[in-house]
């Protein structure tokens, strides 16, 4: 069992799986020192994920301008904690990135999560979470460009659309 530092137990291993996007002229693009996907941390018994992913990004890219945790599921034997990082455009200069193209979202039934989710749907899934604070949240809001604004403006959240 692991025990995170809001004293909730888990089993088994838990991961940080961390997209990082920057805004490259008005496209959202994924990318990083190891190229265009997710990065996956292990993280330790007394590690904050939070903490942990802001402290290896800023290592590796430098400041990010949002840290944001998106989503969960259990997954490759861990619970896996999806973080959505907002990079300024520079922190992908020189490293391997692509445009993020849009994709249909996971769908699951009323009581069970559905039985596959890809890496576009999970970052799909993060940039509409990110559009829906971007209107929400006096933080989020405030932190991020007209720019991007703009460029989230045409990822809306869904409405719960699951057929028992």
């Amino acid at each position: 069992m692991t025990r995170t530092p809001e004293g909730w137990d888990v089993g088994g291993q838990v991961l940080a799986e961390v997209f990082v996007v920057g805004l490259v002229d008005g496209r959202i693009r994924l990318g990083g020192p190891d190229g265009p996907h997710a990065w996956l941390l292990e993280l330790g018994e007394e590690d904050h994920p939070v903490a942990v992913v802001d402290r290896v990004v800023r290592n590796l890219l430098g400041e990010p301008l949002l840290v944001h945790s998106t989503s969960w599921r259990r997954d490759k034997g861990a619970v896996v904690l999806t973080f959505l990082v907002v990079v300024p455009p520079t922190s992908l200069l020189g490293a391997r990135s692509v445009e993020v193209g849009r994709e249909d979202l996971a769908r699951s039934s009323a009581r069970a999560a559905p039985s596959a989710i890809a890496s576009g749907q999970v970052l799909e899934h993060a940039l509409r979470h990110l559009a829906w604070l971007a209107q929400d949240d006096a933080v989020v809001r405030d932190e991020l460009s007209d720019e991007w604004h703009a460029a989230l403006r045409d990822y809306v959240p869904e409405p719960f659309r699951a057929v028992g």
